[in-house]
Formats: structure tokens, C-alpha cells, sequence
């Protein structure tokens, strides 16, 4: 039940005076609530000073000033298309206010000749004088009248004006309690020099005084109450796992010893290690939740199979789930390769799968017979039983909900599950993404691996790419060909029209992927492409991720400069997987911007993907970087995670300190948690 004293917040816009049926869903639009709490969460972006200048000689061209004058002198307009001019003077200077089309009775009863005016807006510079054209505000000094000291500015949308979402702003302050209790560290709010939660609210959106200090702290303050809330659902999610039972499944030394020696190269520092943090959370009675992020090419699949051994080797059952059948079969291939070896069972299940071959893999999952399966949704379908499940491998974790994941964790009591992404993020941003599990980072390539060369191609020369790619498939070599659109008339970097162009050019079998395409109609592209059956795909974003083809060479990407810097990096992951030089061509189209230029730049330096990921992050910002709105990462209200990412950490032990202390939340600490978390948390779920 929701604390009384929030009621008022969560009351409908319709309860604010002046908001009727035509504004109550103009108001939904911009804020994308309902509640007057949601206008309070649209935070102004900025805040103009409107304090009056000593001098016009004070002010700045290309700044917001308020001066005040005497009208001196008043010019009409001498053609249709030129302003009225009324010229201030204050002794220093001389200001010129512009107005276009304006009726001049009315301004020369504004400005009458030799009185005193105070205006407020935009100074700008018109053949070497300073101008302000249609001011923001002009008022008579005689009566008193003065704009706000400080205005703030929000973010609008059709059928609203700044000042009438400012005053129902202000309007909402009153429905924030006065009495609502601390729920931020004391010691933590004096070091920071934060304000209340109530009065960081009055500070952003009613401003006393323009002080760009004080609006930093009230938003910094605002950021942290929203880390805290989401921090402390997350410690209550792992205090809940901790206080379940799961099956522990012990290492089995021999086993890894096994796997280890069967390869034919030695598993790097980091798989050792991720392995052992995966291996000693799966010896405990609590269900493991961790997750394990690499790079492109770091051997997510050898960790996993390691766990699978774990598991399989106890007398456990272990699912690997994908999220395409072409992924699912590669996992399937690669766990059969690795482990049948080692007389494990290994299976594969997907929607492909019928009558008497599925029956077949239902029975052999449903008696224990089969080890590890490696499946797409049909692993939670109700037909499919476990003997004895005992760990979820969940592969591209982000492509799947946490609904998804938990069904097919309901397949047996509490089992342990790991999640693996192939998305290296910033690791500034990782608590941010991942708040709810573990993780273990792969941040070592296994050795042998041949860098791709990667070049950056003007789209002029789009005819010799053509060429070296015709001459890679005669060498048996396949190739990639990415597109930024499906198909759009107006544009030729298409993928529709790129594979009709490629087939007539280099008369061989082409591929074409892309979003539109049925699911099984994308897995048979794949498939194709990856037995060999086309030589090369054409595709758009669709083959970003987990596409496993050693024999492909070369990655085309047509426009590059449109695409995100992460987002190049995942594509180009795509080659470089065999023995032979492997190459990624970013084909642009000149001129370059400077972010372009440089997000360019760095792809062709390092292939790091950490490395890539911090610069991505620093010249976009979160946004959609790497998946992470699929991730949950970036619906945050107040934080901006340019700038506030270091909150999370001390969020985090906060939030974890109080809960293991009163894990019910019910001292007077616990009970204010509980009001932050249902302010600032309404539509986080936190996996369990």
C-alpha cells in the first residue's frame, strides 16, 4: 500500500488548477506520466540569469541579458520586411530592439521617448551594434515591475509554452510533504552540502536566487535519492536469493582438468579466473546470478562450458538458451565439440525441431539422459521437463526480458544462472546496467587471434571495395555487407539495394538479412551464409551480434559515419574469427564531422573493446550505447550518467548496509527506503 503521505504527489494532472481535458493529455505527452509527481521529474534543462546588468555595456553578445534604459529614440520600419527599431540608452551604451511585423501604435506606447524600460533577452551583434530582437520581457521600472531573477527553461512539446509548464511546476511543489523523513546518510548530506529532497525541488524548479552551485547540488542530491532507490531494490532482490535454497553444485576437479587438456590452446588468465568466481558461486546454497561480459572474441563459450562441466559432471543438468536458432546451434556445436569428448550428452532444441527428433530430446531432458541442451525460447516451453536442472546459461543476455529469463529458471527450484554478454561497457556505467547481478569481465583475447585491419574508405571508391571483395570470394574467402536501411528510395545505401547491385557485380549466390525478414526467414539467410551456401550477406544492424562464420574476411560497412562507435565495433567482431588476415572497411561519405572523424579514428587504433566503449560513452553520452536501453540502463528519471555514474557505487554500499541490517526495512532508516524506492523506482523489477 502506498504511504498516505504520497498521496498528494500521485494525484492526476487534472487536479491541478488550470489543467482540463485539452491540456491533461498535452501534459502525459511531455512528461510521459500521469501523476503531478511526473511533471516534478521533468526537471528544467537549464536556468536563465533575468538579473538586471549594471550597464549595457555589461552584456555579452550570443548571452541572455536584462539592462535597463531610456528610450531614445524610435525608427519605423522603411519597407515591409524591416523591424521597428527603438534604440535604449543608460549612459554607457546603446541597445537596439528589434521587432518585425509588430504594430507600432503599440510599441511606441511601450516605449515612450525618454522613459525608463527594463528588457530581458538574447544580445546579439547587428553591423558592429548589440541588438536584441523581440525581447522575452519588458516591464516599467516606475511600477516596480521586474522579470524573475532566475527563469528555469524545461524541455517542451506542441501546445505549451515555458511559462504555463513553469507555473504548474511550481504550482506542484505544494503537494511535496513537509514531514517526509531522511532517507540519505546524514554524514553522507553534510560532506556533499546536499539540500533536502523538498528543497533540492524548490532549488530546480522555483530558484530563490540564479546560483549554478546550488542548482548542481539539487540535482546531484535528486540523482542520488534515485540511485538510492534503485540500489536498495537491488540489495532487497539479493537478500531475497540469499534466503532461498539452491542445489550447490561442488567443482569437479578431474572434469576441468579434462576440458582444459582437450583443447587445443591454453584458456587465458581471465576465463581462469571468471570460471573460478563462477565456480565458487555454484558451490553455494544461494542461486548464483552473475554475469559474464567480454569483448568480441574474449571466450565467453569456453566459460560457459566450464560451468556446464561443473554442473553436468555432479549429475546436474545445465540450459544454454539463445536467443536466435542460428545462435542456439552454433552454442549447440560448439558444447557438443568441446564436451562429447568427454562423455557428456549434449543437444540442441529449437522451433526446428520436430515429431520424432524433438520427442526424442524431450524424453532425453525429461530422464536425465542429456547433459546440457542449448535452445532458443522452445528450452521453457510447458512440454519441456528437467531430471535435475541445476544451471540457466542465458547467451546476449539483453535480447531477453527478465520474464524469459525466469521461466526458464522456473524449470527447476532456484536454480543457478549465468548470463553472458558480449557488450563491453564502460566500467564506470557497470553497476548502472548490471545492479542486480555479479559480474566477472573477460578482458583478455585469447592468443592467436589475427587483429582485424580496419581502414576508412570515402564512399567514392566504393567500386574498388566491390573489386577486393570479389577477389576475397574468389580465394574462397565470405564477406560481410552491412547497410544502414533496409530500403528507402531516396537513398542507395540499402540493403535491398545493395544485394541487387552485388549479385549483378559479382555474379555469386548473395544473402540478404534484415529486420523486416519472418524470424525463419533471418535463420535461413544465416544459415546459408554460414554453411557456405552465399558467399557473401548482405544485411543491416541484424548480424551485429553472436553470428559465428570462420571463414568470413571482410566486414563492408556502408555510410560508417552513422553509426554508434560500440555498435562498429560489434559489427567488425564478425571477422577476424579464422586463421587467414581479416579486414573491416568503413565506407564513408565525405565530408566527416568531427565526432564522426574521431569515432572513426579510434575504431581504426584499438580494438579493445573496453577502450571503445569508454570513448563511445564520452563522445554520445548512454543513450542507446551497446543495448543498454534493452538493459534497463538508461531509464533513469534523474540521473545523467555522464556525470553522477559515481553515486551508484556509494548507493550501492548505503543501500546494502542498511538492508543487511534490517532486512525487512522496518526500522525508521528501512521505512524511509521504502518511500525513495516507491518515489523513484515505480517501474524497475528487479530480477530474483
Amino acid at each position: 500500500m502506498r504511504d498516505e503521505r504520497l498521496f498528494p504527489l500521485f494525484a492526476e494532472f487534472d487536479s491541478l488548477s488550470g489543467v482540463g481535458p485539452k491540456l491533461k493529455p498535452v501534459l502525459e505527452r511531455l512528461t510521459g506520466g500521469e501523476t503531478v509527481w511526473d511533471l516534478l521529474l521533468h526537471l528544467p534543462e537549464k536556468w536563465v540569469d533575468r538579473r538586471v546588468k549594471e550597464t549595457i555595456e555589461d552584456t555579452v553578445i550570443g548571452e541572455v541579458a536584462t539592462v535597463k534604459g531610456e528610450v531614445h529614440a524610435y525608427n519605423a520600419p522603411y519597407s515591409d520586411k524591416s523591424p521597428h527599431k527603438i534604440t535604449l540608452f543608460d549612459g554607457t551604451g546603446f541597445l537596439t530592439l528589434a521587432f518585425f511585423r509588430a504594430d507600432g501604435r503599440w510599441l511606441q506606447g511601450q516605449f515612450p521617448i525618454g522613459k525608463e524600460r527594463i528588457v530581458s533577452g538574447m544580445i546579439e551583434e547587428y553591423q558592429g551594434e548589440r541588438q536584441m530582437t523581440h525581447p522575452d520581457y519588458i516591464m516599467d521600472p516606475a511600477k516596480g515591475d521586474r522579470p524573475p531573477e532566475v527563469e528555469p527553461i524545461y524541455g517542451l512539446t506542441a501546445g505549451l509554452t515555458n511559462k504555463r509548464v513553469h507555473s504548474l511546476a511550481v504550482q506542484s511543489l505544494a503537494s511535496v510533504p513537509e514531514d517526509l523523513p531522511e532517507w540519505a546518510d546524514p554524514a553522507l548530506i553534510t560532506s556533499r552540502h546536499w539540500p533536502t529532497f523538498r528543497q533540492a525541488l524548490y532549488d530546480l524548479h522555483a530558484p530563490s536566487e540564479y546560483d549554478e552551485d546550488m542548482f548542481a547540488l539539487a540535482r546531484e542530491r535528486l540523482a542520488y535519492d534515485e540511485a538510492l532507490a534503485r540500489e536498495s531494490a537491488f540489495a532487497l532482490a539479493r537478500a531475497s536469493r540469499a534466503r532461498r535454497s539452491s542445489p550447490a553444485i561442488p567443482a569437479n576437479r578431474t572434469a576441468h582438468e579434462a576440458l582444459c587438456q582437450s583443447l587445443p590452446y591454453k584458456p587465458t588468465g581471465a576465463q581462469l579466473r571468471a570460471f573460478a568466481e563462477i565456480s565458487a558461486d555454484m558451490s553455494k546454497t544461494g542461486p548464483m546470478r552473475r554475469m559474464l561480459q567480454g569483448d568480441v572474441g574474449a571466450g565467453k563459450t569456453l566459460v560457459s562450458a566450464m560451468a556446464a562441466v561443473q554442473a553436468a559432471s555432479t549429475g546436474f543438468q545445465a540450459a544454454v538458451m539463445a536467443p536466435t536458432e542460428v545462435l542456439a546451434r552454433q552454442q549447440y556445436e560448439t558444447m557438443d565439440k568441446l564436451l562429447s569428448p568427454l562423455g557428456f550428452t549434449v543437444a540442441a532444441l529449437t522451433g526446428r525441431d520436430k515429431s520424432t527428433a524433438r520427442e526424442s530430446i524431450l524424453m532425453g531432458l525429461a530422464d536425465g539422459s542429456i547433459d546440457i541442451v542449448a535452445g532458443t525460447q522452445a528450452l521453457f516451453q510447458q512440454s519441456v521437463s528437467f531430471r535435475n536442472l541445476g544451471l540457466v546459461i542465458v547467451d546476449e543476455q539483453h535480447r531477453f526480458g527478465v520474464a524469459d529469463r525466469m521461466k526458464l529458471a522456473g524449470k527447476a527450484v532456484s536454480p543457478h544462472m549465468l548470463v553472458m554478454s558480449a557488450t563491453p561497457i564502460p566500467r564506470t556505467l557497470a553497476q548502472a546496467v548490471h545492479g542486480d547481478l555479479d559480474v566477472s569481465i573477460l578482458d583478455e583475447k585469447p592468443a592467436g587471434r589475427v587483429p582485424v585491419e580496419t581502414r576508412a574508405v570515402p564512399d567514392t571508391r566504393i567500386e574498388e571495395v566491390v573489386q577486393a571483395v570479389g577477389r576475397a570470394l574468389r580465394r574462397g574467402e565470405r564477406a560481410f555487407w552491412v547497410c544502414p536501411k533496409v530500403d528507402v528510395d531516396d537513398d542507395d545505401s540499402t540493403a535491398v539495394g545493395r544485394h541487387a547491385a552485388l549479385s549483378d557485380q559479382l555474379r555469386v549466390p548473395v544473402g540478404l538479412v534484415h529486420g523486416r525478414m519472418k524470424p525463419a526467414e533471418k535463420d535461413t539467410a544465416l544459415e546459408d551464409f554460414r554453411a557456405g551456401r552465399t558467399k557473401i550477406l548482405v544485411a543491416t544492424t541484424v548480424i551485429e551480434v553472436g553470428v559465428d562464420v570462420p571463414e568470413a574476411t571482410i566486414m563492408v560497412i556502408e555510410r560508417a559515419e552513422g553509426f554508434g562507435l560500440a555498435q562498429l565495433h560489434q559489427l567488425r567482431g564478425r571477422v577476424g574469427r579464422g586463421d587467414r588476415p581479416s579486414y573491416c572497411l568503413l565506407l564513408y561519405r565525405p565530408p566527416l564531422g568531427d565526432i564522426a572523424r574521431d569515432r572513426l579514428d579510434t575504431l581504426r587504433r584499438t580494438e579493445d573493446g573496453f577502450e571503445i566503449a569508454e570513448a563511445d560513452f564520452r563522445l554520445r553520452g548512454p543513450g542507446d550505447m551497446l543495448g543498454l536501453k534493452q538493459a534497463g540502463a538508461t531509464d533513469y528519471r534523474i540521473i545523467d550518467l555522464a556525470r553522477h555514474a559515481g553515486l551508484l557505487e556509494t548507493a550501492l554500499k548505503d543501500a546494502e548496509s542498511v538492508v543487511s541490517k534490517d532486512p525487512e526495512l522496518s526500522g525508521e532508516r528501512g521505512s524511509s527506503l521504502r518511500l525513495v524506492r516507491e518515489l523513484l523506482t515505480p517501474k524497475i523489477q528487479a530480477p530474483t
